[in-house]
Formats: C-alpha cells, structure tokens, sequence
C-alpha cells in the first residue's frame, strides 16, 4: 500500500519536532585537535558489546576495525594516481582508544604507506568508526561518525590532493529548520560524492525515544550541508545500507517493530534515486511519498515477521544494469549460540523476465553478526565473499572467509574458494573498496570473539590470495606479508 500524501503532511510537525530535538541534543564536548601523526603500522580496534555471561562472552565482539556493515565506504580506488585508499578503526598497544586512521595501497610498487592517524575519537566504541570519501580535486575526506549523541562527529580533508600526511577539520554546518547549526553529530554515515552535484550522505539520527531515524542530506562543497531528510521512521526505526552506481543510490533497510526493543530487526525494504535525492522509487519505478511510516507499504521486498526471523542487513550492489543485489543474514533470535540458528544467508535480486524480486539461501553461518560483500562482475557473475566457515571461535562474529560465486545472477551458488583456514581469530567485516580492483578487492580484521586481543588488518586480491598488514612499521611503506 503506497504512503499517503496525508500521512506526510501528518509527519511534519513530528519531523520538525524531531529536529529540534536532534539539535538540542549536540555533545558539548570539545572538539578534538587533528593528531597528523603516524601509527607505525597498523593496529585494529577491539570491541565488544553486551557480556552474555556463558560461553560465548559476548552478544557481539572481536577485531571490529572495518564495523558495522552500515558505515561505508572504508576504502575507495583512485585511478588517477592508481592507489586504494583506505581507513579503518585503529588503536594503539593497549586497545585504549579509538586512533581514525587512513592509508593507501599503491598499484605501481605493490606497496601499502604506513598510516596516518588522523583523530584520536576519545572511546573505544567501533560504532565510530571513520569512513572515506574522495572529491574531483582529489582531496580526501574522513567522516568521524558517532554512535548516538553522546560523542561529537567530525568531518577531515587532507590538505593536498591524493595525500594522507596531513588533514584539516571541516568546521561544516547544516540547515535545521531553516537555520544553519553546526553539522557534528551523525550516525551509521554512508558518503557518496558525484564530480556534478558534490556529496550525498545516508545516516541515521536517534530521536527523543533512542529510535534510530534513518535519512539523508546533501552539499556542493562538504561543508555547507542542507536540510536532513527523513526515508524511513516505521516503529522502533531502521538500519540501512547502501550503494551508487552510475549516479543512481539503492538503499536497503529493515525496521525495529514496537515493543521488542532495538536487538530485533526483520523485514527487507529497497528504495532507489537516480536525481540525488530529490525523487526516490521502488525498484520497479513507483514513485515514493516520504517518510515511510507503516511497516506493510510499497518498499517491502521481503515480510520475514510470519516466520518471527530476525533479519541482518550485510550488503548491498547494483549490477551492470543498475538493478539492486542485495544480502542479509536471517536468525530466530538476537543472542549468540547454536539455539538461534540456522543463520542462513540470504541473496535478492531482480528477475530479469518478471522483473519482480527473487530470494535465494547461499548458504548459513553461526554467527547473526557474520558479514560478507557483494561484488557484480558484470554477465551475471556475482561474487560474495564472507565468513561463512565455522572459525576458531564458533558461534562468536567472522570465522573463515570463502568467496562464493554465481555466473546465473543469483539463482545459483557454488563454493569457489576458501581464503583463510586454520586461523588463530575469526576474521570479520569483508569490506568492498569502491571501483575496487583485482590487486585490492576487499578489506578486514581479525579477533578473538570471547576475550581480549589483538587485531590485525588484512586484504585480498579477487583471486583470493590474502596479505596480512604490519603490526609494527619503521618504514613509509612496505611491501604486505602474504599469508601462506
């Protein structure tokens, strides 16, 4: 049923409410000097969230450097200068606090530059992991997300073009209700920057009942940012991730039903834009009247609440023809354990004769926080690459990584290659770089998923050879330790 124009008007007072509120809410926190430092290697954060006091420690936890699957992108292809640049949540020795921090790996020398950490966040909360943008000029941005409204957000640029040495803050403002405020708290952030029409953020704001509110906002330079739209606020609120392709953004989102509190999370939605926000469509090209505020309405893909399943947002692609792939994760319950499975990985794509949307299960996992990436080869060749091998700490996030591969679009899968065995941590969070390339086709880290530890940074080439980045580096660059 589509959204009414009334529904929207009803909305209004309650968007402008929630505005305010949003704005009253701001950390009066002091803003944090750039550090411009450099870490010496690299050194992911570890996290963890909610003790469940069995076997399984945490509800979520591990080497989180490239979480959540919401914050994207961690790495983007510059073919100018021919290097991927990178970002990731770092720290230092003691895993005290969250260093941002941002690299490269250069495609002429086969050589990663020892990183620069740009801020130290002042938590060791990964829900603040830095993402990374890149402007026509070749000048690099990284937005310091926040988690909630507790801490400031910040956004950086480098001051040369294609060079991570040194950054200076963006003191960047945005319209609320029609007048400007500075522009330091954003959550879940995914950037995306066109050569004509300058930036387009998706994130989410917590309103005055802690529901996360999931929108979007624009700007021509990142500084100057306009009025935050709102996509969907259905009940408890939403996660959503996202994707662009040839100027056109697909977004995927579930929603929190009322009552059940933020762990649960089912139902799969899509909307799209090709005019950078100005008009938004169903995938099959039905005009949307925004907010979204009605669990039952015209973005529904997938009504997994019949069968009472969570449902975990991984990732999203569009293909060569800019339909939407789409994958998530489906669970019985929120908590870790063997009780709550099977966790089957489920894909969505767009049938090409029926032009409807079509679900496939790949295969399960253990974990409700296992997450994998998308990648669309072009001729109905789909790559996914993920965890979905049990690892040394079963039940806990990540595990073995395997690429999976489709040459049908979708329908069908086969195992192609597992790229990690016999690891002494799970490996999570495969991230996609933007315009990624075949030397630097994804990036992650690795944890222990019950204790403490060490993280280390690690990437792939598409044929799944893996390299491990240093812990410790003496030099301004280095060539990555293959892992055998």
């Amino acid at each position: 049923m589509k959204e009414s124009s009334t529904a929207s008007c009803l909305f209004l007072p309650i968007l402008l409410f929630f505005s305010f509120t949003v704005a009253a809410q701001q950390p009066a926190t002091k803003v944090k000097e750039l550090l411009n430092t450099k870490a010496d290697g690299f050194r992911g954060i570890w996290y963890m969230i909610q003790p469940t006091g069995n076997e399984y420690a945490y509800k979520y936890s591990g080497g989180l450097g490239t979480y959540p699957a919401n914050h994207r992108p961690f790495a983007i292809y510059a073919d100018k200068v021919k290097k991927t640049f990178f970002c990731y949540g770092g720290t230092d020795e003691s895993n005290s606090t969250l260093l941002h921090s941002v690299s490269y790996y250069d495609h002429r020398t086969k050589k990663v530059a020892n990183p620069t950490i740009v801020l130290d966040k002042g938590t060791v909360d990964a829900h603040d992991n830095p993402v990374i943008s890149i402007d026509a000029a070749g000048y690099i941005w990284i937005f310091s997300t926040s988690h909630g409204v507790e801490r400031t957000s910040y956004i950086s640029k480098s001051k040369k073009p294609y060079d991570i040495n040194e950054f200076e803050r963006i003191e960047a403002t945005e319209m609320i209700n029609g007048k400007k405020t500075p522009f330091t708290n954003f959550s879940y952030f995914q950037i995306y920057y066109d050569n004509d029409r300058g930036f387009l953020a998706l994130f989410s704001r917590y309103d005055a009942k802690h529901r996360r509110v999931i929108g979007y906002n624009t700007s021509k330079d990142g500084q100057h940012w306009d009025e935050w739209k709102v996509l969907g606020n259905i009940e408890g609120g939403h996660y959503q991730v996202s994707a662009m392709s040839n100027g056109k953004i697909g977004v995927a989102f579930d929603f929190h039903p009322d009552g059940k509190g933020l762990d649960y999370r089912t139902n799969l939605y899509y909307l799209e834009t090709s005019d950078w926000g100005k008009s938004w469509q169903t995938m099959d090209k039905q005009q949307v009247e925004l907010p979204l505020t009605t669990r039952n309405n015209i973005a529904l893909v997938k009504d997994f609440t019949p069968d009472k399943l969570n449902n975990y947002l991984l990732d999203i692609n569009l293909d060569e023809n800019g339909d939407p792939l789409i994958l998530t994760v489906s669970s019985k319950g929120p908590q870790p354990g063997p009780q709550n499975g099977p966790r089957d990985w489920h894909f969505f794509h767009v049938d090409k004769r029926s032009k409807k949307w079509n679900g496939t299960v790949i295969t399960s996992s253990d974990s409700n926080y296992d997450m994998g990436s998308i990648y669309a080869e072009g001729r109905g060749r789909i790559r996914i690459i993920g965890p979905t091998e049990t690892g040394p700490q079963a039940y806990n996030p990540g595990g073995e990584l395997v690429a999976w591969v489709s040459k049908d679009e979708g329908q069908s899968w086969r195992k192609e290659k597992q790229l990690t065995k016999n690891s002494e941590r799970n490996h999570s969070y495969v991230r996609k770089p933007n315009r990624a390339t075949k030397d630097f086709y994804g990036i992650w880290a690795d944890g222990d998923g019950r204790k403490p530890s060490e993280s280390n940074i690690y990437f792939t080439n598409k044929k799944g050879e893996v390299f491990k980045l240093p812990r410790h580096a003496t030099t301004d660059f280095f060539v990555p330790e293959k892992v055998k």
